[in-house]
């Protein structure tokens, strides 16, 4: 059997962007917020091992998703030993993300429906602009704009 040097087996920052699709920027990305690690050469370059590659589309994935990236990193901290998630963590980690995409389709349905009764009214303090301004909670507190600051203080002039 030949002998492969150790280094053989690892992926540059670029190998890995044109392999997995995603941007350099988007792997150092993920690599700053604790999705991927890699090692440094004596030069200062980055090397990942291959499995970063699956590492990355899993990451992708869940993202495509909706699934928020602290939600991935805790998903992939949980793992042991931070191996790489496989088929059968894949089915785990998204059924238990499936309520939490469910509510959120549920809630975009509710924002679709309610859009076209806000769209040019203008106000954004009726009662009817359920979007901006859910049962007219801004009005309870006072007449005019949602953005206008309160002032504290006496007024001067």
């Amino acid at each position: 059997m030949p002998q492969f040097p150790e280094n053989f087996f690892e992926l540059t920052v670029g190998q890995l962007s044109e392999r997995s699709g995603a941007a350099v920027s988007a792997l150092h990305f993920y690599e700053s917020k604790g999705l991927i690690r890699s090692r440094r050469t004596s030069g200062n370059q980055r090397r990942y091992t291959r499995d970063t590659l699956r590492r990355v589309a899993f990451v992708r994935a869940a993202q495509r998703v909706g699934i928020p990236l602290a939600t991935i990193r805790n998903a992939l901290a949980e793992l042991p030993e931070e191996r790489t998630p496989d088929e059968e963590d894949w089915a785990r980690l998204s059924r238990a993300w499936r309520g939490e995409l469910d509510e959120r389709i549920k809630q975009l349905g509710r924002l679709r429906d309610t859009l076209t009764e806000c769209i040019g009214c203008g106000c954004l303090s009726l009662e009817t602009c359920a979007l901006s301004n859910p049962q007219d909670a801004f009005g309870r507190n006072r007449a005019g704009s949602r953005l206008m600051p309160v002032s504290r203080e006496k007024d001067c002039c």
